[in-house]
């Protein structure tokens, strides 16, 4: 129940779905969800489980999940590397797992937001997030091809927010801060692009190195350079408080 998880529970709610979730912290949930005591109780009964766990719980959230016996689509929204998501397959033996990559921030589209799925699960997953609005492409390959595709368009998401930071934070130094704001807008043709950029990258930093460490490993593993993502790399860390400032 973080900022996405209660998104995609008050849209999947208004669209006739019961909605039972699990969330370790004491945290608020929408009206109407049932909260669970634990995520096998979560799932049990369930036609669709969707995990939004952050990559580092992902794999742990699923054999928790397993230990219900439910057997539903097991559903990973995580933003995770692609051997994080063929070890959660590996931990639901019998289970049709969908690999899922989210392609725009939750909070602007909430469940409309567009959707790339990989895996055998991915059927199901077009069939409840079609109807409630979003583009769901759903890719004939295995679990770990959308979480690929997902980490090479963050190489380009990320970087291009650690641009606007950097050339934002020289500005303020020059005392231009608003302009060098109102050029990049209209570069972007988006005012709302900038700030969320800016305000997003700060708000979640810290999983988002872990998400850009994730770029990292895959285009290695691709042997594709990686000069773009070592920067942004640095801006989040400095951003957590974890790399000294210019």
């Amino acid at each position: 129940m973080g900022e996405a998880g209660r998104c995609y529970a008050a849209d999947l709610l208004a669209a006739g779905h019961a909605v039972v979730a699990f969330d370790p912290a004491d945290v608020p949930f929408p009206d109407g969800v049932e909260r669970a005591e634990s995520p096998a109780r979560a799932a049990s009964g369930a036609g669709l489980v969707i995990s939004l766990t952050g990559a580092r719980f992902a794999e742990d959230a699923a054999g928790q999940v397993a230990e219900s016996g439910a057997g539903a689509c097991f559903a990973d929204f995580n933003s995770a590397d692609v051997a994080t998501k063929r070890a959660i397959e590996a931990a639901l033996p019998g289970t049709p797992v969908a690999d899922v990559a989210v392609l725009a921030p939750v909070p602007r589209a909430g469940a409309r937001t567009p959707l790339e799925v990989s895996g055998p699960g991915a059927g199901t997953v077009a069939e409840v997030f079609g109807p409630v609005g979003a583009a769901v492409e759903v890719l004939d390959a295995e679990v770990g091809a959308a979480a690929g595709r997902k980490l090479l368009r963050s190489v380009f998401m990320k970087g291009l927010a650690a641009t606007v930071l950097e050339s934002v934070s020289a500005a303020e130094r020059a005392g231009c801060a608003q302009w060098a704001r109102e050029q990049i807008a209209a570069e972007l043709g988006s005012a709302e692009l900038v700030d969320r950029l800016i305000d997003g990258s700060s708000r979640h930093a810290a999983r988002r190195v872990h998400e850009m460490r994730d770029c990292r490993s895959y285009l290695d593993e691709l042997g594709a350079a990686t000069d773009v993502c070592d920067a942004t790399i640095t801006w989040l860390r400095r951003l957590t408080g974890d790399a000294p400032t210019a």
